[in-house]
Protein backbone atom coordinates (compact mmCIF):
# COMPACT_ATOMS: atom_id res chain seq x y z
CA UNK A 1 0.00 0.00 0.00
CA UNK A 2 1.41 3.40 -1.00
CA UNK A 3 1.35 6.45 1.30
CA UNK A 4 -1.72 8.71 1.00
CA UNK A 5 0.27 11.93 1.30
CA UNK A 6 3.51 13.10 -0.34
CA UNK A 7 6.30 15.43 0.83
CA UNK A 8 5.28 19.04 0.17
CA UNK A 9 1.54 18.30 0.15
CA UNK A 10 -0.71 20.62 2.20
CA UNK A 11 -2.70 18.80 4.88
CA UNK A 12 -5.00 19.58 7.77
CA UNK A 13 -4.75 17.84 11.14
CA UNK A 14 -7.92 16.04 12.19
CA UNK A 15 -7.36 14.09 15.42
CA UNK A 16 -9.24 10.81 15.71
CA UNK A 17 -11.70 10.90 18.57
CA UNK A 18 -10.91 8.16 21.06
CA UNK A 19 -12.67 7.00 24.21
CA UNK A 20 -9.67 7.92 26.34
CA UNK A 21 -7.04 10.51 25.55
CA UNK A 22 -3.39 9.57 25.79
CA UNK A 23 -0.67 12.16 26.48
CA UNK A 24 0.15 12.05 22.75
CA UNK A 25 -3.45 12.90 21.83
CA UNK A 26 -3.54 15.81 24.26
CA UNK A 27 -0.38 17.27 22.69
CA UNK A 28 -1.96 17.09 19.21
CA UNK A 29 -5.27 18.75 20.19
CA UNK A 30 -3.98 22.37 19.83
CA UNK A 31 -3.25 21.63 16.16
CA UNK A 32 -6.73 20.31 15.32
CA UNK A 33 -7.93 21.98 12.13
CA UNK A 34 -4.57 23.64 11.48
CA UNK A 35 -2.80 23.47 8.12
CA UNK A 36 0.76 22.40 7.39
CA UNK A 37 2.94 20.70 4.78
CA UNK A 38 4.22 17.14 4.89
CA UNK A 39 7.99 17.38 5.39
CA UNK A 40 8.73 13.65 5.71
CA UNK A 41 7.08 10.29 6.26
CA UNK A 42 8.04 6.89 7.61
CA UNK A 43 6.48 3.48 7.45
CA UNK A 44 6.33 0.51 9.76
CA UNK A 45 5.87 -2.92 8.24
CA UNK A 46 3.16 -4.71 10.22
CA UNK A 47 4.33 -8.16 9.14
CA UNK A 48 2.41 -10.83 7.30
CA UNK A 49 -0.83 -9.50 5.87
CA UNK A 50 -0.71 -6.24 7.82
CA UNK A 51 0.80 -4.01 5.15
CA UNK A 52 2.55 -0.76 6.02
CA UNK A 53 1.54 1.80 8.64
CA UNK A 54 2.51 5.41 7.76
CA UNK A 55 3.59 8.17 10.13
CA UNK A 56 4.07 11.73 8.84
CA UNK A 57 6.09 14.75 9.97
CA UNK A 58 4.12 17.93 9.25
CA UNK A 59 5.56 21.47 9.38
CA UNK A 60 2.77 23.63 10.76
CA UNK A 61 2.14 26.98 9.04
CA UNK A 62 0.92 28.70 12.21
CA UNK A 63 4.07 28.40 14.32
CA UNK A 64 6.58 26.56 12.11
CA UNK A 65 6.79 23.60 14.49
CA UNK A 66 7.02 20.02 13.31
CA UNK A 67 4.29 17.65 14.48
CA UNK A 68 4.32 13.87 14.03
CA UNK A 69 0.92 12.36 13.19
CA UNK A 70 -0.57 9.07 12.05
CA UNK A 71 -1.97 8.83 8.53
CA UNK A 72 -5.58 8.64 9.76
CA UNK A 73 -5.16 11.99 11.56
CA UNK A 74 -4.61 13.92 8.31
CA UNK A 75 -6.87 15.17 5.53
CA UNK A 76 -5.93 16.82 2.25
CA UNK A 77 -6.09 20.61 2.39
CA UNK A 78 -7.82 21.97 -0.70
CA UNK A 79 -7.43 25.68 -1.31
Amino acid sequence: MAPRYQVGQKVSITPVKAKSLSPRDAALEPYAGCVGKVSDFYWVNMGTGGGNFYIYTVMMESDEKEVVVHEDELTVCIE
